[in-house]
């Protein structure tokens, strides 16, 4: 898969899994791995990448003793999952076309 395309679609994951309640980097892994596996690695540059572009905002709240960072999604976040529900259909939309051609000769 195309790197950038990769890249478009972890973050709408990302935004997906806090989109309804705050969430920490560990819980958020968890609530994705149903649908995609994730590493930790992966996802703090990706959640990095979001705050960067306010996608996101953090908080730090002590749990146990230590500091856990916390994310919430945006209005622009959530525009973004909007926007990618439009581009997917579109997307879609393209591939029924590349496909055609071997569905009809099968």
């Amino acid at each position: 898969m195309d790197v950038q395309m990769k890249r478009g679609l972890l973050d709408v994951c990302v935004l997906a899994a806090i989109r309804d309640e705050d969430s920490y980097g560990y819980q958020i892994i968890k609530d994705m791995k149903p649908y995609i596996e994730l590493s930790e690695s992966t996802l703090y540059t990706v959640l990095k990448r979001l705050e960067a572009a306010e996608l996101l905002c953090v908080r730090t709240v002590e749990h146990s003793g230590r500091l856990r960072k916390y994310y919430r999604i945006t209005d622009a976040g959530r525009r973004r999952i909007a926007d990618f529900k439009m581009e997917w259909e579109e997307i879609m939309s393209i591939y029924r076309f590349v496909t055609r051609e071997e569905a009809g000769n099968a």
